[in-house]
C-alpha cells in the first residue's frame, strides 16, 4: 500500500487543482472565466492554483485579446496529462485494494 501512496501526486491533493485538471482532461482548453464558474472559486484562488500547476508544467496557457478584452485559455500539457492519469490510477488501486 505504501508504494501506491507514493504514486499520489501532491499537486492534485487540493480539490481546486484536482478540479482544474479534471476539467482540462475532458476539454481541449478552457478560459479563466469558464474555469472560475465551473469550480465556484474566486479570481485570486483560481489564479494561485493555476500558477501552482504552471510551475509544475502540468498546464500551459495562452493569452490573447477578444473584442479588446484579455482572454487567457489553459490546457493540460502532456506531462500534466500523464501525471494526472498516474494519480487517478493510484487512487483506483487504493480503492480496489482490499
Amino acid at each position: 500500500m505504501k508504494d501506491i501512496l507514493n504514486k499520489l501526486d501532491k499537486a492534485f491533493e487540493n480539490k481546486v487543482r484536482l478540479g482544474i485538471m479534471s476539467a482540462l482532461m475532458v476539454n481541449d482548453q478552457m478560459d479563466f472565466i469558464s474555469l472560475k464558474d465551473l469550480l465556484g472559486v474566486t479570481d485570486g484562488n483560481l489564479a494561485s492554483h493555476l500558477k501552482n500547476l504552471e510551475k509544475k508544467e502540468y498546464i500551459g496557457y495562452e493569452k490573447e485579446f477578444v473584442d479588446r478584452k484579455p482572454n487567457t485559455t489553459y490546457k493540460a500539457t502532456e506531462l500534466g496529462k500523464k501525471a494526472f492519469k498516474n494519480h487517478i490510477n493510484a487512487i483506483e488501486k487504493l480503492l480496489s485494494n482490499k
